[in-house]
């Protein structure tokens, strides 16, 4: 036996807001578009990403470290009036 398993590997990225690592399909993909903040749920638009849960806490706690200006490299805020709509209409909670 080679010692390898045959499950499935699946990609994890770290939650800005609460920083736990979780499945990517678990959190929401975020992009700078000018200066703001804006949802990526489908993960196809251009540029850097950075990944939150869908939950107002971690959004909450991720712009109260002003975390997204840093993940995402941009200098200075950024609005995310829009993030916080997104998320406000899909949050489970």
């Amino acid at each position: 036996m080679s010692g390898r398993t045959h499950a499935r590997v699946r990609p994890e990225r770290t939650c800005l807001g609460c920083r736990e690592r979780a499945a990517k399909i678990e959190l929401l993909r975020t992009v700078v578009d000018g200066d703001l903040c804006v949802p990526d749920p489908r993960g196809t638009l251009p540029g850097r990403g950075a990944y939150v849960h869908p939950a107002l806490a971690c959004l909450d706690l991720a712009v109260r470290r002003r975390a997204f200006p840093r993940a995402l490299r941009v200098p200075g805020p950024l609005d995310t009036k829009a993030l916080r709509r997104y998320v406000e209409q899909t949050d489970g909670c």
